[in-house]
């Protein structure tokens, strides 16, 4: 039996990442066990089998580049994003589910691809591959990720003083100016995570949480364990960000405060600190999803995916 391309084995570690982060019950979110309302498991399972394709067609693309045939700026990650998020949205009924992990991880599989692994990567240098790929997006890149978030249609949008996603000029300000899709993420970092993450090398991702999973998962703990204690010490450092844009920073920092306490009780690794993660998801759970970290569950979904990509197997 043939092994599998090497834009297919990367579509599966991403794939695999996105599985295990949507199963574990990390507290405000949907998980196995969890649902909210008009979002449940089921259709995080379906967005995940849906962006496959996209990630094994971005990995694709990287490996054009590598073999110099294509100019990284010409990958179009803006329009594979597009095309992704309106894929899933396709496949299921449950609202905007993983917008934005699609803007994580689909750099990461063009940097894959340009990488010369073919199976186990090599995290520090797949993170040169991304920054090179996020530094050389296109006005093109920035109208087709507008066009996905119009798409996914996420809750706490707000409004911004520059570049307004709400503004049907935007997109046509975009392209006459010529400001590409990274600096686009410049101008919204202090406010979105995810636009951080991209103009500052993906330091959370990197630095904190595929570091955090890689010392739990060789400490002998389950994965769906070191994923949840993960969330934890992200929360406790970085306030999510989608709280923020649905209630305050205020909000958000008082949940960050929460996690913190978790980990002074021990984490999951003590009664008193699982007791007190299971009032934080209760908690969270009290405010018709206002109150949801799904910015922190897409960095772990980053992480995660490092840590598939460098060997890790369930």
């Amino acid at each position: 039996m043939n092994p599998p391309s090497k834009a297919k084995h990367v579509s599966r570690c991403l794939e695999l990442a996105i599985l295990l982060e949507a199963s574990a019950h990390k507290p405000g979110n949907v998980s196995v066990v969890t649902d909210f309302e008009n979002t449940r498991y089921e259709h995080f399972l379906a967005s995940a089998v849906a962006a496959s394709s996209f990630f094994e067609q971005a990995t694709e693309r990287g490996i054009v580049v590598s073999e110099g045939n294509m100019p990284v700026s010409s990958v179009s990650i803006g329009q594979i994003i597009r095309d992704c998020v309106a894929d899933i949205d396709a496949w299921q009924h449950g609202g905007n589910t993983l917008l934005g992990t699609i803007i994580l991880l689909a750099p990461i599989a063009v940097a894959a691809g340009m990488m010369q692994s073919t199976d186990d990567f090599e995290i520090p240098a797949l993170r040169e591959k991304v920054k090179l790929v996020v530094e050389s997006t296109t006005p093109e890149d920035a109208v087709d990720v507008y066009k996905a978030i119009r798409i996914a249609n996420p809750s706490g949008l707000g409004k911004a003083s520059k570049l307004d996603i709400n503004d049907p000029n935007s997109m046509n300000t975009i392209l006459v100016e010529k400001t590409s899709l990274y600096q686009v993420f410049k101008i919204a970092e202090k406010y979105d995570m995810i636009c951080s993450e991209w103009v500052n090398n993906y330091h959370v991702t990197f630095d904190i949480a595929y570091p955090s999973l890689t010392r739990q998962i060789r400490g002998s703990i389950n994965i769906s364990t070191a994923t949840i204690q993960t969330f934890i010490e992200v929360l406790a450092e970085y306030p999510d960000t989608f709280i923020a844009r649905k209630t305050s920073l205020r909000k958000a920092e008082e949940i960050s405060s929460k996690a913190r306490q978790i980990l002074e009780l021990g984490g999951l690794e003590t009664p008193a600190g699982k007791v007190s993660l299971r009032r934080l998801d209760q908690k969270l759970r009290k405010s018709s999803n206002l109150l949801n970290p799904g910015t922190t569950a897409d960095i772990i979904a980053g992480g995660l995916a490092l840590c598939v990509l460098a060997g890790y197997r369930p």
